[in-house]
């Protein structure tokens, strides 16, 4: 069996875990006009990171898109900080897993994080995080901590950032997203964001799971900072790429989530006869074909695991490129498709 036919269902039940995470999803997500889930969850092979090969010669082909740093491994967000272009994101991990899996994730050489409120594991990022600052893997300023308050906690965000830092043990987030869009009170919940701003609690603010352009275009009208993300579900079969031409005039990056389609998913796009046959040529997996496309393409790009080999291997992917007719074939299993339904 391969070993991501071994990855959990997001619908599987786990005591105090996901379970109680997708029921909140579900209650909470009554009333919004955009849909989808945050987080990426599937599992991938690791091994060590190789040698950087430069600016990548495709990149983004969205006019006025950031571009991407193959070099520096980062985008320069349109709030003038730098983000890395790959992460580790921590869906549906425990707080155990998420602390073991940001360690060997800064040691790998990720210097990106992702977590959220409603994933009930902030606070093993932040043990993940002190560990290996402790042992001088990393500094704090090296490392780019992602969360996200959940729409429950709209109607009072200023209080919900603070729950955040102390629950990473942080004295500033580097960026800080709303998880839904909630046309009620996304507005009020944004403003907050921007406050924290301004008074030094966050560095850039973004959005997630906002997929119409009108529905984008309605928040940034009533805010005065333009989000430096949006985090969709983007994968080879649902590529986001109206939102990426969209969001390009504010200067926002797209970040992927789900980006190897999602735990109990991923194994169709590993079979995808395309990426496998890609995958052959370079002699690397189907996951690693993945992530270095959603680079290459422009999406900042966050594979999550709970496997200390599997997160080396998605760190994986700077020793090569793939062509522009890969790129070209990979551009062509565009389906419109989205895996997730909350």
């Amino acid at each position: 069996m391969d070993r991501r036919q071994r990855e959990l269902s997001p619908f599987a039940a786990r005591p105090g875990g996901l379970a109680a995470i997708l029921l909140l999803l579900c209650l909470a997500l009554t009333g919004c006009t955009a849909t989808g889930g945050g987080g990426s969850g599937a599992e991938t092979e690791s091994g060590d990171a190789g040698p950087g090969v430069g600016a990548s010669p495709q990149g983004p082909a969205v006019s006025g898109y950031p571009a991407f740093d193959f070099d520096a491994r980062t985008v320069t967000l349109n709030s003038g900080y730098e983000m890395p272009i790959l992460g580790l994101g921590t869906f549906s991990l425990s707080d155990e897993e998420a602390a073991d899996s940001t360690y060997w994730a800064l040691k790998a050489g990720f210097r990106l994080i992702d977590t959220a409120r409603i994933y009930g594991n902030e606070t093993g990022v932040g043990r993940g995080l002190q560990r290996a600052i402790d042992e001088g893997v990393v500094a704090r300023e090296d490392v780019f901590i992602t969360t996200k308050i959940w729409t429950t906690d709209y109607d009072d965000a200023d209080a919900a950032i603070n729950t955040s830092l102390e629950r990473l043990g942080v004295d500033y987030i580097d960026l800080m997203i709303l998880h839904h869009s909630q046309p009620a009170n996304d507005v009020d919940a944004y403003q907050a964001l921007e406050r924290a701003v301004g008074d030094g609690r966050l560095r850039s603010i973004g959005l997630s799971n906002y997929y119409e352009p009108e529905d984008f275009d309605r928040l940034v009208e009533a805010t005065s900072i333009r989000p430096a993300l949006l985090q969709n579900e983007t994968h080879p079969y649902h590529q986001s790429g109206q939102m990426k031409e969209h969001i390009a005039q504010y200067g926002t990056v797209l970040e992927s989530w789900f980006p190897l389609g999602g735990r109990g998913n991923t194994q169709t796009l590993f079979d995808d006869e395309t990426i496998s046959d890609i995958a052959r040529a370079h002699g690397k997996s189907a996951a690693q074909i993945i992530i270095r496309w959603h680079l290459q393409v422009g999406n900042v790009c966050i594979p999550g695991s709970s496997n200390q080999q599997h997160i080396n291997e998605d760190y994986d992917v700077w020793d090569f490129e793939l062509t522009e007719a890969e790129m070209a074939r990979m551009a062509a299993l565009e389906r419109d498709a989205r895996f997730s339904n909350y």
